[in-house]
């Protein structure tokens, strides 16, 4: 069985940074498990430790109000050892799930469907980097360096700080990488994961259906796209019903409902975040809560069918945009959002040339990336600021966000026009 020398040394190099970082700075983990950055309250290792004690003692994790997480993952950790005393285990499974999420992120570069779908094919789809630089390597030319996963400065905190969001950034890429491939039965199931463990990726259900349906086997090219996509939803919805089915069993009843999905659902821990609603939702009135919430809601997910239907032609790049969307608008986001956006990207290489503002975006994020520890500092610690000096980076982070992926948006439809209207290419689009 022959062995990819350059993936090995890829993949070992990865391995090794995380646990040199893990054991030279062993105070590290701990510190970037604080920083609100990396955890949420529905993410946070720390809470995650908390509602394992609970469960190990017979107690309900969910009783406290502290623990907000799925409950498969409290038997998942309770095999380890503890990590208070071996942590080594820990870092090794944090390690394995970043390494398998390259390797499904491989295998969706090396598909092809960035450049070249089922009903689209982009003139410049030759122009692409290599499964090996998407995965981990820095690239000589293109945004900037954080467009990698491996050695995204930005997942390695993630990796480093165990936020169980690496778990849903792990099964969103490993749907998509089946997806590719079509194969939708598996894709389907690792969607229901991490809706189970998120929510918000049962959104990334419609663009995914449908390329699970574009890249379907020649054998299995009968039957209309509707009973297809009906099956799929039973396929989720019986996949998510056994997941549900069995944490009642660990939990011995359904209030986790309430305390893992309510809480993303109705913002009860305004804990902040580099997202944009809990600073809103502190200074809201109680009376305009409900309606406010509604409107989020409505707000984040009214870009699904929309983004759908215009880009029916390249389902990929619509799983990608959704993702981007949600790593600025959903409640609870981290840079974990952020580094699975910012790994997806790079599949479009060819369509770089039409971004317009990739330096004015890539330099925003930075700028919003090293003053915002700097602000929250100020505002938590030496009392020379308030929430409003931490919620203005925020908004200058989402702003740089907007700005690379309406870029990115806009990229991919100048590419589109210039297949269907060859005599504007190269000429200047101007909104009316």
């Amino acid at each position: 069985m022959s062995i990819d020398r350059r993936k090995a040394t890829i993949f070992g190099s990865a391995a090794i940074l995380r646990l040199l970082l893990f054991t030279a700075f062993p105070g590290l983990p701990d510190l970037l498990t604080a920083r609100v950055e990396i955890s949420t309250p529905v993410t946070s290792f720390k809470r995650l430790q908390e509602g394992l004690f609970l469960y190990n003692h017979n107690v309900s994790p969910y009783d406290g109000g502290v623990y907000h997480q799925a409950p498969i993952l409290l038997p998942l950790f309770s095999l380890l050892p503890s990590s208070a005393t071996y942590p080594a285990f820990t870092y090794l499974l944090y390690i394995l799930v970043d390494l398998l999420t390259a390797n499904a992120l491989m295998q969706i570069a090396e598909s092809g469907e960035a450049g070249s779908s089922k009903l689209y094919t982009s003139p410049r789809k030759d122009k692409k980097w290599s499964s090996y630089a998407i995965a981990a390597a820095k690239l000589k030319e293109g945004i900037n360096d954080m467009d990698s996963f491996l050695f995204n400065p930005f997942t390695i905190a993630t990796c480093i700080g165990r936020p169980t969001s690496v778990f849903t950034t792990s099964a969103i890429i490993l749907s998509i990488s089946k997806a590719v491939v079509g194969k939708s039965f598996t894709s389907m199931f690792t969607l229901s994961i991490a809706s189970y463990l998120s929510l918000y990726p049962l959104l990334l259900f419609p663009p995914l259906v449908l390329l699970c349906y574009d890249r379907r086997p020649q054998n299995k090219q009968a039957g209309s796209i509707y009973t297809f996509v009906a099956g799929n939803v039973v396929a989720v919805a019986g996949f998510l019903y056994s997941l549900l089915h069995m944490s009642s069993f660990i939990t011995g009843g359904w209030e986790f409902l309430e305390s893992t999905y309510g809480v993303q659902l109705l913002l009860p821990d305004l804990t902040p975040n580099v997202g944009l609603w809990w600073y809103f939702f502190i200074e809201m009135f109680d009376s305009f809560r409900n309606f406010f919430l509604g409107v989020f809601w409505i707000h984040l997910s009214s870009y699904v069918p929309g983004l759908t239907i215009r880009l029916r032609r390249q389902p990929l790049f619509v799983v990608v945009v959704l993702l981007g969307i949600f790593a600025i608008f959903k409640p609870y986001p981290s840079i974990s959002d952020t580094s699975l956006f910012l790994a997806l990207l790079p599949l479009y290489r060819h369509v770089f040339p039409l971004m317009r503002y990739s330096f004015l975006a890539t330099s925003t994020i930075l700028y919003a990336t090293l003053l915002g520890p700097a602000f929250y500092y100020l505002w938590i610690y030496a009392g020379s600021g308030n929430a409003n000096f931490f919620y203005a980076i925020t908004l200058v982070w989402s702003l740089g966000l907007s700005l690379l992926l309406a870029d990115a948006l806009f990229a991919v439809l100048r590419d589109e026009l210039e297949v269907e209207r060859p005599e504007m290419k190269g000429k200047e689009i101007r909104q009316i």
